[in-house]
């Protein structure tokens, strides 16, 4: 059996995943946390357990740790199963390149899962993208759409730029360089090898993404529209599931799902 604890768990995503790790055979909800002040904390879990303003207060009750939190609290709690060797699975996005570089070393401590997105038609997506990229090669133009929900504090989305870098990579540019992530004025000709990601915001949408790949006198779209977040919470506890027992190191959702070779 493996103990799960669950950070954030009020939250949309925390509740979803404790739900699903409570339904998932071989898995136990064995602790929780919420923020400092939240309502759920001292709360008591069905299975007994007080959810906690602080993991390190349950680290030891549990063998994986599943965060959907914030980059600070994400780093936070990273910080925190390495101390107490724990594996952990992040599924926050939007850090700062400062927060990744302290988070990288961090998990590469302990076995963990790092990924923009859970989803495993997302994960799907990313492979194919990259995959039609090469094959289409340069004569046709690259952009990225991505739609979220009013609230999202982040842009472009975590996996937006997952999908700029498996399609910039796949075609042998530096994404760097090439990204576009806002057009505005007189701008001129689109330029050579640019690869544009442009964001929406808007209402309650869970989450899609398109990649376009526009040639002269046709184009081809890839779109994966998320419905709820089930879809997120599913892939997060398939992660938990998988990464139990597995070696120190950071992996990915290809690594859960079998697609790295």
């Amino acid at each position: 059996m493996t103990k799960i604890i669950v950070c954030g768990i009020a939250g949309k995503m925390g509740s979803r995943i404790a739900d699903l790790v409570r339904q998932t055979p071989g898995l136990q909800l064995s602790g929780a946390t919420e923020a400092p002040g939240s309502f759920a904390v001292g709360t008591t879990l069905p299975e007994g357990h007080l959810v906690v303003d602080d993991l390190a207060k349950c680290i030891e009750r549990g063998d994986v740790v599943i965060d959907f939190t914030s980059p600070q609290s994400s780093l936070r709690h990273a910080e925190t199963a390495a101390q107490s060797n724990k594996a952990v699975v992040i599924g926050t996005t939007g850090f700062s390149v400062e927060e990744r570089q302290r988070l990288l070393p961090v998990l590469g401590k302990i076995p963990s899962v790092f990924s923009s997105n859970m989803s495993i038609g997302m994960n799907v997506l990313f492979k194919i993208a990259a995959e039609t990229a090469a094959l289409l090669g340069e004569e046709y133009d690259v952009e990225i759409v991505e739609y979220h929900h009013r609230q999202k504090k982040d842009a472009p989305s975590g996996s937006a730029i997952s999908l700029a870098e498996a399609v910039a990579e796949a075609m042998e540019r530096d994404l760097e360089k090439v990204a576009r992530y806002q057009r505005y004025g007189q701008i001129g000709p689109r330029k050579e090898k640019e690869i544009g990601i442009q964001s929406i915001r808007g209402g309650d949408i869970v989450g899609d993404h398109t990649v376009l790949f526009a040639g002269t006198g046709e184009r081809l779209e890839l779109t994966h529209r998320a419905e709820n977040r089930d879809n997120f919470a599913h892939g997060a506890v398939l992660a938990a599931k998988w990464l139990a027992g597995k070696p120190a190191g950071i992996y990915t959702m290809a690594d859960v799902l079998g697609f790295r070779p």
